[in-house]
């Protein structure tokens, strides 16, 4: 018998032949090893940092989006809209183009009328179309005079305001740059149409959640950077004043060198403005970027990843691979390979804006309340 001191100082009478309570636990082989909790944590697999992100995904809420839209402003018994598109180039990126259009049109209910015409033709095709009642769209496959911009241009102004699906023209372009959203101020019942790669990259950065849903509408990129790599006059300087005029400070980087588009400290100015960056490179921006945006239209371009900061979103709107795909994905967070997809998308339903926004014909009845709201409302928030 011998007594053993509890914890509150009591003396406990415990017999020497009280059987042990472990006899009865087998013990562990020799040389056994078991694991601790910090060991079977380490064993964990690391879940994957970055997201890789499809077009596809982002495409079909656009069209579906788009299809239930042109359902409220038609009605039931409507004719499919016709989209007319001219194809007076042999490049054979704007044929696949018009081959992928021509698929997504069918397949969502839209004629998708090829046109096939000589460059010296297609003037007066255009014009042929805007006097059309059954085209209610027009799309012109770029470029068509190679190294004649001013020819280029000319075509362009040539599409009708009412039937311009690409936003090329100079209202629709005015108003990107001056940050003017609507056709029929102080109305602003009539939104105006945005190019159609541009607006693609804005409606990928919405799905990716870049853009803040908290703040108000037009300023919803405030407090982010990115970086756009590619500054031409069709796609990469108009992404660079919709991302500045919606907030953001966006660094314009090309052979020549880099800018930025800002609305200014706090965003207090109404639209962007462009400053030069003497002396600037793209090693100097990507660092800084919450987003990097690819658009070299060259196979031989890639963008630095060591440059990039950690967590970074990086999209790619190149027909070529702007990014080292599996480099990228051990470095960014979100990773969106193409857009073509979204551009597509982007294009019915700007289709379904100029129908939205076309006036009804003289002589008519009265709109119904229901359909003129629907009209009013399509896609109010871009």
């Amino acid at each position: 018998m011998r007594l053993i001191r509890t914890s509150a100082n009591l003396f406990v009478r415990l017999s020497s032949r009280q059987p042990s309570t472990t006899t009865n636990i087998p013990r562990p082989p020799p040389g056994a090893v078991f694991k601790s909790h910090i060991d079977i944590m380490e064993a964990q697999q690391v879940p994957k940092t970055c997201k890789v992100i499809l077009a596809d995904t982002i495409a079909k809420k656009l069209l579906s989006e788009a299809r239930e839209t042109l359902a409220k402003i038609q009605g039931p018994d409507a004719s499919k809209p016709t989209l007319a598109a001219f194809l007076a180039t042999d490049d054979p990126g704007a044929l696949q183009y018009a081959e992928w259009s021509k698929r997504t049109c069918e397949e969502n209910g839209f004629n998708f009328d090829l046109r096939k015409v000589d460059k010296e033709d297609l003037e007066e095709g255009i014009i042929a179309a805007n006097n059309d009642d059954q085209v209610d769209g027009i799309l012109v496959y770029y470029p068509i005079w190679v190294g004649n911009h001013s020819q280029d241009k000319y075509i362009k102004e040539t599409v009708a305001l009412s039937k311009d699906v690409e936003g090329l023209c100079h209202t629709h372009l005015f108003n990107m740059y001056h940050n003017v959203r609507f056709l029929d101020a102080p109305a602003n019942l009539k939104k105006s149409i945005l190019p159609c790669t541009p607006l693609a990259i804005v409606k990928t950065l919405e799905h990716l959640q870049i853009y803040n849903p908290i703040l108000a509408y037009g300023n919803r990129l405030f407090g982010k950077t990115i970086t756009v790599i590619n500054r031409s006059e069709v796609n990469g300087r108009p992404l660079a004043a919709l991302l500045a005029n919606d907030g953001a400070t966006v660094y314009s980087v090309d052979v020549t060198g880099v800018q930025v588009f800002t609305r200014g400290e706090g965003i207090r100015q109404l639209r962007h403005q462009v400053h030069n960056k003497e002396g600037w490179e793209l090693k100097d921006v990507l660092p800084l970027s919450d987003v990097v945006i690819g658009g070299v239209p060259t196979e031989k371009f890639k963008v630095p990843t060591e440059l990039l900061r950690d967590g970074a979103v990086c999209i790619n709107f190149s027909s070529f691979k702007n990014f080292d795909g599996p480099a990228v994905k051990e470095k960014a967070s979100i990773y969106v390979p193409s857009t073509g997809k979204v551009t597509i998308a982007v294009l019915l339903r700007n289709l379904v804006r100029l129908i939205a926004n076309r006036p009804r014909p003289e002589g008519s009845a009265p709109e119904d309340p229901k359909d003129a709201k629907a009209r009013s409302e399509a896609f109010i928030e871009g």
